[in-house]
């Protein structure tokens, strides 16, 4: 059926900060005396909670991640994203061809969600919708997020389509009983692990052309009632 509500990620869907956000978190590494390589932060920070990177890093990797390591972190990201980040293309002229209502349900603070939407000149677009993995006990891959988003707009789960770039987005939408479309249109999708990784997670559809996606919500509905 034709979804009723979208729901958006926003690094890597709507703004195109994966690289920088994956650049800003390996430089916090290696000042907390760790390294990890590109592929190593994609294939376990993508699509993640900085609570959960944190708790990550300390149990996996060894890392006691302070809260002034984070600081610094996120004065970092900032900065790159005033300096750099870009909206994904597509986006701005998409939206309000969508015909949809839509919002955004990212892992990142709300801070950071409404900064990068801001300097994209996207934040006009999206709010007041917008959601973050702070108004969860569970952020992604866990599907709290998506439900809390779906709840707040007065959507049933199983009418909404999430937009998603990262296997653990992918997973959290799953759970929730949602449909879900892989973006892979960013400028970090060409990393070779990562597009195999979110082929493995099953979306239900894989597409990199964010113009695309009114027609592709189209077919949903033209194939349902074809069958």
């Amino acid at each position: 059926m034709t979804p009723e509500l979208v729901i958006f990620d926003c690094d890597g869907v709507l703004v195109d900060s994966e690289a920088l956000s994956v650049a800003a978190l390996l430089g916090m590494i290696k000042l907390a005396g760790g390294s990890v390589s590109e592929d190593t932060a994609y294939e376990h920070f993508l699509g993640k909670s900085m609570k959960s990177v944190r708790e990550i890093l300390g149990r996996d990797f060894g890392l006691d991640i302070t809260d002034g390591h984070l600081t610094d972190m996120r004065v970092e990201l900032m900065r790159r994203f005033r300096e750099e980040l870009k909206p994904i293309p597509g986006v701005k002229e998409m939206l309000p061809r969508l015909g949809l209502p839509f919002c955004v349900a990212s892992s990142g603070t709300l801070d950071r969600i409404r900064y990068a939407l801001d300097v994209t000149g996207l934040l006009g677009l999206m709010e007041p919708h917008l959601f973050s993995a702070g108004m969860v006990t569970r952020g992604k891959p866990a599907p709290d997020l998506f439900l809390h988003a779906a709840a707040s707009m007065r959507a049933h789960p199983r009418k909404c389509l999430v937009v998603e770039d990262s296997p653990a987005g992918i997973a959290a939408a799953r759970a929730a009983g949602m449909r879900v479309f892989a973006f892979t249109g960013g400028s970090h999708a060409g990393n070779p692990t990562l597009t195999a990784r979110l082929a493995s997670s099953e979306p239900d559809f894989i597409f990199a052309d964010m113009l695309q996606l009114p027609d592709l919500i189209a077919g949903l509905g033209a194939r349902v009632r074809a069958s």
